[in-house]
C-alpha cells in the first residue's frame, strides 16, 4: 500500500510536468491565437476573400526542389522582378545574388563583394535591387547590369538602419510598397518589428546617418519571428514569413491579420514541413514562392475555393 501511495504522487507529478510543457509549447507557438483566428476566418465572406490574397486556398505545386549548386549557400530572402519575370535570392555563407527562374532553376550568380551578411533582397519598380546586410544594418540599392559578374558594395551608397542590440537579430526582411513609394522592413526578433521607410529616405540634415523609420503595429501578429516580407501589388496586402512559427501570414494595409497558412506537413498540400523558411515572394498573378535553408524551393498556387 505504501509503495502504491508513493507511485501515485510521482505519476501525478509526471502528468503535471507534461501538461506544463504542453501549455508552454502551445504558448510558444501561439497555437491558441491560431485556433482563435481559424474560427474568425470561418466568418469571412466570399467577397472579403476575393478582395484579399486568402492563403487558405493556396496549395503547394512544387515542393523542396533543390537549387542546383547552392547546397551550402544558405539562401535567404526572395523577390520577384516584374521587369525580367524572374526571382532573386541572396546567399550568406559566400555572399551572392542569385537569379532564378519561376520554377526554381538557377540562371546566374553574381558575387557580392563588400557585403557581410546579406539576408533580404527586393526588386524595386524601376529595376533597382535592394539588399539588406543584417550584420552591418545597411540597406544598399543598385542597378544590376546584365553582364555583371560581381557587385562592389564598398563603392555603393548605403543607408544605415541603426544597429540592433541583439546580435544577428536585426533587420532581415525587406519589401517594396509601390503604392506608397516606401520600403517595408522586418526586424527578425528580440523583439521583432515592422517598419516603413520612404525611399529614398529624407533626412533632417546632411549629417544625419540613420533615417527615420516609422514603426508599424505588430503586437497583433501571432508569430515568433519575422524572416521575410512580400507585398501583393494587386491588393496592397503584405505577406509575412516566420521561420520559427512555420507560418505565412497575410496582413491588410492597416496591419491587421487577414489569413494564414501553416508550413507544417499535411497543410496546404505539403508532404513535409518547410524547415527554416527564409524568403517569400509573389508575382503579378498571385503565385507565391518560398525558399528555405539550405537551398530548397517551393511554389504555391491559388486553387478554386
Amino acid at each position: 500500500m505504501l509503495k502504491m501511495f508513493k507511485k501515485r504522487p510521482a505519476r501525478w507529478l509526471s502528468i503535471a510536468a507534461c501538461l506544463g510543457l504542453l501549455i508552454a509549447a502551445l504558448d510558444y507557438l501561439h497555437w491558441d491565437d491560431r485556433l482563435l483566428f481559424l474560427w474568425q476566418e470561418r466568418s469571412t465572406s466570399a467577397e472579403q476573400q476575393a478582395q484579399s490574397i486568402w492563403l487558405p486556398n493556396y496549395r503547394a505545386v512544387i515542393q523542396a526542389k533543390p537549387l542546383a549548386g547552392l547546397a551550402q549557400a544558405e539562401n535567404s530572402g526572395l523577390s520577384w522582378s516584374p521587369l525580367s519575370n524572374t526571382l532573386f535570392t541572396v546567399t550568406g555563407r559566400v555572399p551572392k545574388l542569385v537569379e532564378l527562374s519561376l520554377d526554381g532553376e538557377v540562371l546566374r550568380e553574381v558575387e557580392l563583394r563588400g557585403f557581410s551578411d546579406p539576408e533580404g533582397v527586393e526588386v524595386l519598380s524601376d529595376g533597382r535591387i535592394a539588399i539588406i546586410d543584417e550584420r552591418r544594418a545597411q540597406l544598399t540599392a543598385f542597378y544590376l547590369p546584365l553582364d555583371a559578374q560581381f557587385i562592389d558594395g564598398d563603392s555603393l551608397a548605403s543607408i544605415d538602419l541603426g544597429r540592433s542590440r541583439a546580435n544577428n537579430k536585426g533587420f532581415e526582411g525587406v519589401a517594396w510598397d509601390p503604392r506608397n513609394q516606401q520600403m517595408l522592413l522586418a526586424k527578425e526578433r528580440s523583439p521583432f518589428g515592422l517598419f516603413s521607410l520612404p525611399f529614398p529616405p529624407a533626412v533632417d540634415n546632411v549629417e544625419a546617418s540613420v533615417p527615420k523609420l516609422l514603426e508599424l503595429p505588430s503586437g497583433q501578429i501571432f508569430m515568433r519571428d519575422f524572416s521575410s516580407l512580400a507585398v501583393d501589388q494587386r491588393t496592397g496586402h503584405v505577406l509575412v514569413l516566420s521561420d520559427e512559427s512555420r507560418m505565412l501570414l497575410e496582413l491588410d494595409e492597416q496591419g491587421n491579420p487577414v489569413s494564414f497558412i501553416s508550413l507544417a506537413m499535411g497543410f496546404n498540400g505539403l508532404t513535409s514541413s518547410i524547415k527554416q523558411a527564409e524568403g517569400v515572394a509573389m508575382d503579378a498573378h498571385g503565385t507565391i514562392y518560398i525558399v528555405s535553408e539550405p537551398n530548397l524551393f517551393y511554389v504555391f498556387k491559388k486553387q478554386d475555393s
